[in-house]
C-alpha cells in the first residue's frame, strides 16, 4: 500500500480560533503574528480509501500554520517554503511516500517545484484533477441549463494562472467566445492571442457578457460581484478564499453559482477531519494524491505554473478507473437543490452580447 499526505491551512486568520478559541478576541494581523512561529501540525489519520478496483490506500492530513496572506506574502517565501519543506518530511515520518499541496501551499512562489526539490517524498499540487473538476462541473451545469456551447461565451478569472490557462485551452474550441480575466493586461492579452476568439480584460464588469464563469484566481479576496453577472450566467468558483461574493447568493438567485472541485471518494473515507464537506467528499486536488497512491505512483505530478493537456486527461483516466466523481452541486456550503437549476435556466432570456 502506497500512502499520502495531504497539506492543509488556514484559509482566514479566524480559522485558527477554532482551535484556539482564545486567538478569536485577537485581529488578524495578530492571530497571523501567533501563528508565525508554530510548526506543521498533525492533524488527523485518513482511512477507508478504497477504489473500485480493490486497491486500498491511508493517508494523513497535515496542518501548516500559515494563512494565504502569509504565503503569499515575497518577504515571507522562505518560510513558507521551509514549512511545507517540514509538512512533507512529518508526512515522511508517518511513512506518506507522496503529498499534495492543498490550496495556497500549491500556489505559493514556483507551485511546488522547490519545495519537490527539498522534500523527501514525490509531491504533487493537485491542479491537474482541479481543472479537470472545473470542467467536468461547467459542462454538467450547462446541459442541465439548456446553455449552446457553440453560440455560448465563457470567462475564465484567473486565466494566466495554471489552472485558468488550462481550462481555457480545453473550452476555448468548444464555444464562440472566450473572456480572460486578469491582473496584468499585457500578460492575459499574450494569452488570448494563443486562443481562437479570445479577448483579455482586466475588468470584472466584463464577465456580465459570459454565460459561464470559471473563477480561479489566487486575489485572496470576493472579486466577482451581483452585478458583474449576466442572468442565467453559471459561475463556477474554485478559488479558495472564494473569488465569488456571498452577496452574489443573496441578490441574484437567477444565477447557478457552484463550488468547483468537490468529488466524491470511492470506499468507506473517514478524514477525521471537517473541512466543510459532506462526508465522503474532497477536493479535487485532495482526491488527485490519493488516485496518485492508489496507483502505487511515487513521483512528482502537477507541478509548476503550468498543467498540461494530458496531465488533466490522465487524471481524467484515473478517476474513472478508481471510481472518484464529480458529486451533486454545492454553492456556499449548501446542495444545490432542482429550485436554483429552475431559477438560472428560466432566467436565460434577452442577453447582452460580447463586443
Amino acid at each position: 500500500m502506497t500512502k499520502f499526505a495531504f497539506v492543509v491551512h488556514p484559509i482566514h486568520a479566524r480559522d485558527a480560533a477554532r482551535k484556539y478559541p482564545i486567538l478569536g478576541i485577537l485581529p488578524d494581523a495578530a492571530i497571523e503574528a501567533i501563528m508565525r512561529p508554530m510548526k506543521p501540525k498533525f492533524v488527523s489519520h485518513i482511512t477507508g480509501v478504497r477504489s473500485i478496483t480493490g486497491e486500498e490506500t491511508e493517508g494523513y492530513f497535515i496542518g501548516l500554520p500559515m494563512t494565504p496572506h502569509m504565503l503569499m506574502d515575497p518577504t515571507r517565501r522562505s518560510l513558507a517554503y521551509d514549512q511545507i519543506v517540514r509538512c512533507s518530511e512529518m508526512a515522511h515520518d508517518l511513512g506518506a511516500e507522496i503529498i499534495g499541496l492543498g490550496a495556497f501551499s500549491s500556489v505559493v512562489g514556483d507551485g511546488g517545484v522547490t519545495v519537490a526539490a527539498r522534500s523527501p517524498l514525490a509531491v504533487t499540487t493537485g491542479n491537474s484533477y482541479t481543472v479537470a473538476t472545473a470542467i467536468e462541473g461547467a459542462l454538467k451545469a450547462c446541459a442541465m441549463l439548456d446553455v449552446d456551447l457553440p453560440t455560448a461565451v465563457i470567462a475564465v478569472v484567473g486565466a494566466t494562472g495554471s489552472i485558468g490557462k488550462t481550462c481555457a485551452r480545453i473550452l476555448a474550441p468548444q464555444v464562440a467566445g472566450t473572456l480572460l480575466l486578469g491582473r496584468d493586461l499585457a500578460k492575459t492579452e499574450a494569452f488570448a492571442s494563443e486562443l481562437r476568439l479570445a479577448r483579455a480584460s482586466v475588468d470584472p464588469v466584463d464577465l456580465r457578457y459570459a454565460d459561464v464563469v470559471i473563477t480561479v484566481s489566487s486575489a485572496e479576496k470576493e472579486i466577482v460581484f451581483p452585478e458583474h453577472l449576466k442572468p442565467g450566467a453559471i459561475v463556477v468558483d474554485v478559488a479558495r478564499p472564494r473569488d465569488v461574493s456571498a452577496r452574489v447568493a443573496n441578490e441574484r438567485p437567477d444565477v447557478l453559482v457552484i463550488e468547483g472541485g468537490v468529488v466524491s471518494v470511492p470506499g468507506d473515507v473517514d478524514f477525521r477531519f471537517n473541512f466543510g464537506f459532506p462526508p465522503k467528499t474532497a477536493y479535487a486536488c485532495m482526491s488527485e494524491t490519493m488516485m496518485l497512491a492508489l496507483e502505487g505512483r511515487k513521483e512528482n505530478f502537477t507541478l509548476g505554473k503550468d498543467v498540461s493537456v494530458e496531465q488533466v486527461e490522465e487524471t481524467w483516466r484515473l478517476a474513472k478507473k478508481h471510481g472518484f466523481e464529480l458529486a451533486g452541486f454545492r454553492s456556499f456550503e449548501k446542495a444545490v437543490g432542482p429550485d436554483a437549476i429552475d431559477r438560472a435556466r428560466r432566467a436565460r432570456g434577452k442577453q447582452p452580447v460580447m463586443a
